[in-house]
C-alpha cells in the first residue's frame, strides 16, 4: 500500500498546483484523476478550449469586416471549421502535456482512476479495469471541481442540445443557435458562433445579462452585443426542449408569469451555471459534510468535518474561476507546510472573454449601497482614450470605485479592449490598500489602453484631463 504526505483528488488547476507547491515545500504527493488526461475541466472542455475558439472566430469577423476599414484588402475569409477544431486541439494537447511534465519534474505519483475517500488517512481509487488500490495518507484534498448545471426539463444529449462540452465541438455552424443563460459561458460561446455565421439568442430567466456585474456594465455590455447581431429574450423562463429530425423545439414562458411560446432552433446550448462535483467520492461515510448546494463545508483553512481532509476550488463555497481554485491549492499547500499565507478575496477577479471584454475586481455598485457604504465613482469611456481610437476599439469604460472614508479603492469595473489585462492593475491596488490618487500618481505609458484607469482614477477626485 503506497503511503504519502498528501493525495489530492483531481487535476485541475486548484489540484495540480496544489500537488506541484506541496511538492516543491519538500511533501511526497500523489494525484488521482478520474479522466483520461491530467488538467480538469479548465485545460480540458473548459477555459483554454473556449479561449482558442474566441480567438480564432475574433480574427475571422476581423479579416470579414474590420480589413478594408484599415486599407488591408483580402479576400472574404472562408471557415474551415475541422481546422480550427484541430487549432483547439492542439492547445488543449500542449496543455495537458505540459501537466504532465510538471507532475514528473516536481516528482509526483499519477494514479489514474475514481478516487474515493474512506476516511482520514485513505483514498480508494478504482481504474477503468476495476481494480482498486488504497493510497495512505497524512493529509487527503479534494479538489474535484465542478460539472454542468442541469435545467429540469431537458436533457442535454451534446448534439443538438449541448453544454458548453458539446459546444466547443460542434461539427458545423448552426443556422439558428439559442443559448440558455446570459452568464459567461453563454455570452463567451455564444459570441464564437455568432462571429463564425449562426443566429443567437440568449434566453435568461433574469431580467439582465451578466447578473453578478454592475449593472451599468451589464446593461452597456447587452447594447454592444445587441449592436454585433446576437438577440436577448430576457425574464424568460425556458420550461421543455424537445429534439427533434431537423431541429429542437423549446418551450418558453414568462419568467413572472405569462402565455407559453414554442421557437425553433437548429441547437440549443444550456449554460445556466455549474455545480459541484462531489458525489461518488464516498464523502459522507467519511464524515465530510455538504451544504445545501452538494458543496464541501470547510473552515477558514480549508479543513472539512473529516479530520485530515480538506476542499478546494469549485467544490467548495466561492465564485467557480479556475484562478481562485488555483490560489487556494497554493495556499493550502503552504498551510500544511505550517507557512501563514493568506487569500483577499474581495481581491479576486473575473473575467468575461467577449469582445469587448469584461473585467471586475471588488465590489459593484448595487453591494455598496445596499450595504450602506459611502463611496465614491471614477469613470473614463475608452472612446476618449487615444490609443483605443488609434485602433478604433472605443466600446466600453472603465469605473472605480473609492470608499470615501478610507480612501481605499473597493471595486473596479471594465467594459472595453484587453479590459481581461486592464483590470490587474486595479487587482492590485486593492490587495494593497491603494486609493485611487496611488493609481494616477503612478506614471502610465501613452499612449496607452492604461491611462483610460489612470483617468477613471483622477475622475474619482474630479479632475480628469482628456474630457
Amino acid at each position: 500500500m503506497a503511503s504519502y504526505d498528501l493525495v489530492v483528488i483531481g487535476t485541475g488547476p486548484g489540484g495540480y498546483v496544489c500537488a506541484i507547491r506541496a511538492a516543491q515545500l519538500g511533501m511526497k504527493v500523489a494525484v488521482v484523476e478520474k479522466n483520461s488526461t491530467l488538467g480538469g475541466t479548465c485545460l480540458n472542455i473548459g477555459c483554454m478550449p473556449s479561449k482558442a475558439l474566441l480567438y480564432s472566430s475574433e480574427l475571422f469577423e476581423e479579416a470579414g469586416h474590420s480589413f478594408a476599414k484599415m486599407g488591408i484588402t483580402v479576400s472574404a475569409p472562408t471557415l474551415d471549421l475541422p481546422a480550427l477544431m484541430n487549432f483547439k486541439q492542439q492547445g488543449i494537447d500542449g496543455n495537458v502535456k505540459g501537466v504532465e511534465f510538471l507532475m514528473k519534474k516536481n516528482k509526483i505519483d499519477v494514479v489514474m482512476g475514481t478516487g474515493r475517500v474512506l476516511g482520514t488517512g485513505k483514498v480508494q481509487v478504482t481504474g477503468a479495469d476495476g481494480k482498486a488500490q488504497t493510497l495512505e495518507t497524512k493529509n487527503i484534498v479534494i479538489a474535484t471541481g465542478s460539472d454542468v448545471a442541469k435545467l429540469k426539463g431537458i436533457e442535454i444529449d451534446e448534439k443538438r442540445i449541448v453544454s458548453s462540452t458539446g459546444a466547443l465541438s460542434l461539427d458545423k455552424v448552426p443556422g439558428k443557435l439559442i443559448v440558455v443563460g446570459a452568464g459567461v459561458i453563454g455570452l463567451e460561446l455564444g459570441s464564437v458562433w455568432r462571429r463564425l455565421g449562426a443566429e443567437v439568442t440568449v434566453v435568461e430567466f433574469l431580467d439582465r445579462i451578466l447578473p453578478t456585474n454592475d449593472g451599468e456594465v451589464s446593461k452597456q455590455m447587452q447594447r454592444i452585443l445587441a449592436k454585433q447581431g446576437m438577440k436577448f429574450k430576457l425574464g424568460t423562463k425556458v420550461t421543455a426542449a424537445k429534439p427533434g429530425k431537423s431541429g429542437v423545439t423549446l418551450t418558453m414562458e414568462p419568467a413572472a408569469g405569462g402565455d407559453k411560446e414554442e421557437v425553433t432552433a437548429d441547437v440549443v446550448l444550456v449554460s445556466i451555471g455549474r455545480r459541484p462535483y462531489t458525489t461518488g467520492l464516498g464523502l459522507e461515510a467519511a464524515g465530510v459534510q455538504l451544504d445545501e448546494r452538494g458543496r464541501v463545508k470547510t473552515d477558514g483553512h480549508f479543513q472539512t468535518t473529516a479530520k485530515g481532509v480538506y476542499a478546494i476550488g469549485d467544490a467548495i463555497i466561492g465564485p467557480m474561476l479556475a484562478h481562485k481554485a488555483d490560489e487556494e491549492g497554493m495556499v493550502l499547500a503552504e498551510m500544511l507546510a505550517g507557512q501563514k499565507p493568506h487569500i483577499n478575496y474581495d481581491a479576486i477577479p473575473g473575467v468575461v472573454y467577449t469582445w469587448p471584454e469584461v473585467a471586475a475586481v471588488g465590489k459593484t455598485e448595487e453591494e455598496l449601497k445596499a450595504a450602506g457604504v459611502a463611496y465614491k465613482v471614477g469613470k473614463f469611456p475608452f472612446s476618449a482614450n487615444a490609443r483605443a481610437r488609434a485602433m478604433t476599439m472605443t466600446d466600453g469604460f472603465v469605473k472605480i470605485l473609492e470608499d470615501e472614508k478610507t480612501k481605499k479603492v473597493i471595486g473596479a469595473h471594465i467594459i472595453g479592449a484587453d479590459a481581461g489585462h486592464l483590470i490587474q492593475e486595479l487587482v492590485m491596488a486593492l490587495e494593497f490598500g491603494a486609493s485611487a490618487e496611488d493609481i494616477y500618481r503612478t506614471v502610465h505609458a501613452h499612449p496607452g489602453l492604461t491611462e483610460a484607469v489612470k483617468e477613471a482614477a483622477l475622475a474619482v477626485d474630479g479632475h480628469t484631463i482628456t474630457i
